[in-house]
């Protein structure tokens, strides 16, 4: 049986697509650089690979009809051997994308979104048959705030333009029927959340989950800038999440793909906050 290899399977995402592609009966593999410390579920495949070496990829892909691809570099450096390694050995790629792409722009409105367009296009020019699931923001990011929230109930941060954050496990369940199926072969599926919110309304849902007022503080890009390198994020990685705090405009678009696709209704941020509140006590 031909079997499903996911990238990124021990990240927030890629663990929601191995375990609900095991509750479908698929045959699943995950590419991990060490395989002995993935953690995943029993059933599943884990095979040795690194997408920053593509030689290691062959093995891997050896016998898998699809790939689930996150890409997790600010760069596209290294995608096109990654691309024809997956040409030569599969047939089908379902993207992780991000539904601030704007495929009539020349230019994306900001580093990240100009990393997943470029992205789409070598997808597209890869041979390949594709599909892109455009995610809004995605729930698991607040993860990020567990420190701050259980150590000051505040939230300091740069403010970003409010958006129809989507549940990790949303993005997943329609993964699967993507990945399994053949009906979006070519499509770009926008995965919204049902409410659009801001980063303080994000914030005052965890406070509620865990029963502790939580507020949000947002501070200048400069003092954001200089605590995000004292926490010792990648230069280049904070420099793409300040541009995307400065320029990404605001987006008020909700989809039902979620709904369409799976059956039933994305989930709120609040119902995330509530299955994640341990980790904000």
């Amino acid at each position: 049986m031909s079997e499903i290899l996911v990238t990124g399977a021990t990240g927030n995402v890629g663990r929601h697509v191995v375990a609900r592609l095991l509750a479908a009966g698929a045959g699943v593999r995950a590419l991990a650089r060490d395989p002995e410390t993935a953690g995943l579920p029993e059933g599943v495949k884990v095979v040795s690979g690194d997408l920053s070496a593509p030689a290691t990829l062959d093995v891997a892909l050896e016998g898998t009809s699809a790939v689930f691809l996150v890409w997790p570099f600010l760069t596209t450096e290294g995608a096109p051997a990654v691309l024809e390694a997956l040409a030569r050995r599969t047939g089908r790629i379902v993207y992780l994308s991000s539904s601030g792409v704007n495929e009539a722009a020349e230019r994306q409105t900001d580093p990240i979104n100009q990393l997943h367009a470029d992205m789409e296009r070598m997808i597209e020019e890869s041979g390949l048959e594709w599909t892109f699931l455009r995610s809004n923001t995605i729930a698991s990011n607040a993860r990020g705030w567990g420190e701050q929230v259980r150590a000051t109930r505040t939230v300091r941060g740069p403010g970003i333009a409010a958006t129809a954050v989507i549940h990790e496990g949303d993005i997943a369940a329609v993964a699967v029927p993507v990945l399994t199926g053949d009906g979006h072969v070519g499509a770009r599926l926008v995965l919204t959340g049902p409410q659009v919110l801001s980063r303080a309304e994000q914030v005052r849902a965890i406070g509620e989950a865990i029963g502790r007022p939580v507020a949000f503080e947002e501070v200048p890009v400069e003092v954001a800038r200089r605590q995000m390198l004292a926490d010792g994020r990648p230069p280049a990685l904070v420099e793409a999440l300040l541009a995307s705090a400065e320029t990404r405009p605001a987006s008020n678009v909700i989809t039902s793909t979620v709904e369409e696709i799976t059956g039933v209704p994305a989930r709120t941020f609040r119902t995330w906050a509530e299955e994640h509140a341990e980790e904000f006590r």
